[in-house]
């Protein structure tokens, strides 16, 4: 129940929130509640989600980090500039976005912080405790939407496996927890749902799953599917239900704006080519010949363009192959389903989940399992079953 000194309000909380995927979000939310536009490309809009314990998207209420102080206005003028958001619409929700802008704060510096870590996440954790006390919030969705960062440097670092030894790292400095890692600690700490809305370790350890568990959190993640893998993750599962032996995948990507820049870097682009062809080879059951590529391509601007290769073959050892081109804009592909999320984690926990939310799979390169450790449910069809089923288990005042 609401208390009396709560609105029925639930906030989203963008760690990257000046970016461009974060930017379309706040736009696109100010944007439906004004009527403005119609919710294309936001799956929980639909009628099968109609009766299912969720905000509208009315009580969504935007604030967050990050590193830039280009104002969310003049970022939307920009987005507009360049075809990604309709020309009209950074004036006709200005208040909402200057709303929006006003919650921002500072981020976790890209190239360090002298500060102890728990000096650093203790900042992070205030701000998100102030922006819900400010609002009078029921609860808020923290969402990462920042830069990829590289792959962890070391994977089995032992502050990561238990809860009990990362809260010890932490007291002596020693956690070895990169930024996104602090942020989905600090979320959970001030009791959040945690999405990886990036291919970023985040809350892809055991020691936080293990807190999600302990203090009654959802998480999800990792690495939205918005374009070529969310074509795979329908491709894949066709031809091995037709008995069609995949022989080779091949991919390239080319993108331009803010993303683009992050994956030239080759350790942000590592985190992100694992990311794609994980699901591709447990799809397939094993892996096949081939790379994905990401090409950082300045011309491009916010748009992107994949092309994949598939070589197959067929009945008595015929060879065959297919190729598809995909071409679209990421931040209104990647922006819906931020809204989808946010609405979701909160539904999640509203109705008492905690550790990682499987049913958010469908929206995932790299989706966490149920228990966060097991083996993930990667083809397409299935995962929107699971999601419309837990939809439907949800459904209620």
């Amino acid at each position: 129940m609401t208390s009396a000194d709560e609105v029925p309000a639930t906030g989203v909380w963008l760690v990257g929130a000046r970016g461009s995927v974060a930017v379309t979000a706040i736009v696109g939310a100010a944007a439906l509640c004004a009527g403005l536009v119609e919710p294309v490309g936001c799956v929980t809009a639909g009628p099968e989600f109609a009766g299912a314990r969720l905000p509208d998207y009315a009580d969504l209420v935007f604030g967050g980090h990050d590193v830039s102080d280009v104002s969310i206005l003049k970022q939307a003028a920009e987005l507009a500039a360049d075809g990604v958001i309709p020309a009209a619409l950074p004036s006709a929700v200005a208040d909402e976005l200057r709303a929006a802008d006003a919650a921002i704060r500072p981020a976790l510096p890209r190239a360090g912080d002298p500060r102890p870590a728990r000096q650093r996440i203790s900042g992070l954790i205030a701000d998100i405790e102030a922006f819900r006390a400010e609002r009078r919030l029921r609860r808020v969705v923290v969402v990462n939407v920042a830069s990829t960062e590289p792959p962890i440097p070391d994977p089995d670092h032992p502050a990561h496996r238990r809860r009990a030894d990362l809260e010890t790292a932490l007291d002596r400095d020693e956690a070895g927890l990169p930024p996104s890692s602090e942020y989905a600690y600090a979320a959970l700490r001030a009791g959040c749902p945690y999405v990886d809305f990036t291919p970023s370790t985040g809350a892809r350890l055991p020691a936080l799953d293990e807190l999600a568990r302990s203090v009654g959190v959802p998480y999800a993640g990792s690495d939205a599917k918005t374009g070529e893998t969310l074509l795979v993750s329908a491709l894949a599962p066709m031809l091995t239900s037709r008995a069609l032996r995949v022989r080779s995948w091949s991919g390239t990507n080319l993108l331009g704006g803010g993303d683009g820049a992050t994956l030239a870097d080759a350790g942000a682009a590592a985190s992100k080519t694992i990311s794609k062809r994980r699901g591709l080879d447990r799809m397939l059951g094993a892996p096949v010949e081939g790379r994905t590529h990401i090409d950082n391509v300045p011309a491009q601007g916010g748009w992107k363009t994949a092309w994949d290769h598939v070589g197959f073959e067929g009945f008595l050892g015929v060879r065959m192959t297919m190729q598809v081109t995909w071409q679209g804009c990421d931040s209104a592909l990647a922006a819906p389903l931020v809204l989808d999320l946010a609405r979701l984690l909160a539904g999640a926990h509203e109705t008492g989940s905690a550790g990682a939310f499987a049913p958010a799979a469908f929206f995932f390169k790299d989706p966490v399992a149920a228990d966060g450790q097991g083996e993930p449910e990667y083809r397409l069809a299935s995962q929107y079953q699971t999601l419309l089923a837990w939809a439907a288990s949800v459904t209620g005042p």
